[in-house]
């Protein structure tokens, strides 16, 4: 593994900006504060709100100058309009480390791992491939996903590293949602993976607009929904802080 450092490194994590063409407001002055209050800024996915170029161009506008580095994953409202490598492209011209294929990075002597991951639901009432076709291809890009988070945490050699996802990991911070949608909104496999590894100190996610901030893996990794709702709600800021 790369040798540690002291120094603690300050991630800011944020998800679910869903940027709007027709927004008549900004990110620029938060993610500017950001840059003056933590080392690396974390983009949790949904970051447009249907994939459309016109608003990752504001996106990658309201990014431009800041001081920080940036990894970001993509969410399913950046994949609606069928161009997730458009929004990919735009974000890296912009700087941002985009993690999707088995892709890690290290900052500082922390590693950043992820991928957008996968709904399926939670412990046994997960879904099985079993049964039908459309179920069973189903299941498969959600493994698909999982092993591309494996494979981004196995590239890394630091002693410690952040996992990066949209979907949550652990029913724990979806606390607040229907039941119902539980399925949707993550997959426990993203859990299990993330348990294999012992240099994980925290796992960040959005996606869950009404679930709660704080959670953790079956190993006790702790968990950050990180949607901008949740963690205005929990810390009376739209981002998290976390120190690694």
């Amino acid at each position: 593994m790369t040798p540690s450092t002291d120094k603690r490194l300050r991630v800011a994590a944020i998800g679910d900006l869903h940027v709007q063409e027709s927004r008549t407001d900004s990110y620029k002055e938060l993610f500017q504060e950001i840059a003056s209050v933590a080392d690396v800024l974390v983009l949790c996915g949904d970051l447009t709100n249907y994939g459309k170029t016109s608003e990752i161009e504001l996106l990658a506008d309201d990014l431009a100058g800041i001081q920080i580095p940036i990894v970001a994953v993509l969410g399913n409202h950046d994949h609606e309009c069928g161009q997730p490598e458009v929004i990919k492209s735009y974000l890296s011209d912009a700087g941002v480390r985009v993690l999707d294929n088995g892709e890690s990075f290290e900052i500082e002597g922390v590693g950043f791992a992820g991928c957008m991951g996968a709904m399926g639901g939670f412990g046994r009432g997960m879904l099985s491939s079993f049964g039908e076709k459309a179920v069973k291809a189903f299941v498969h890009e959600c493994l698909e996903e999982t092993m591309k988070l494996e494979t981004s945490l196995r590239m890394l050699r630091t002693e410690r590293a952040v996992a990066v996802l949209h979907y949550s990991p652990v029913a724990d911070t979806l606390e607040g949602e229907p039941l119902e949608i539980f399925p949707f909104l993550g997959n426990s496999r993203l859990a299990h993976t993330v348990d294999q590894f012992d240099n994980v100190r925290a796992v960040v996610h959005g996606h869950a607009h009404r679930g709660v901030h704080k959670g953790k893996t079956p190993k006790g990794t702790p968990v950050y929904n990180c949607a901008q709702m949740v963690a205005l709600a929990a810390t009376g800021r739209p981002y998290a802080l976390i120190e690694v």
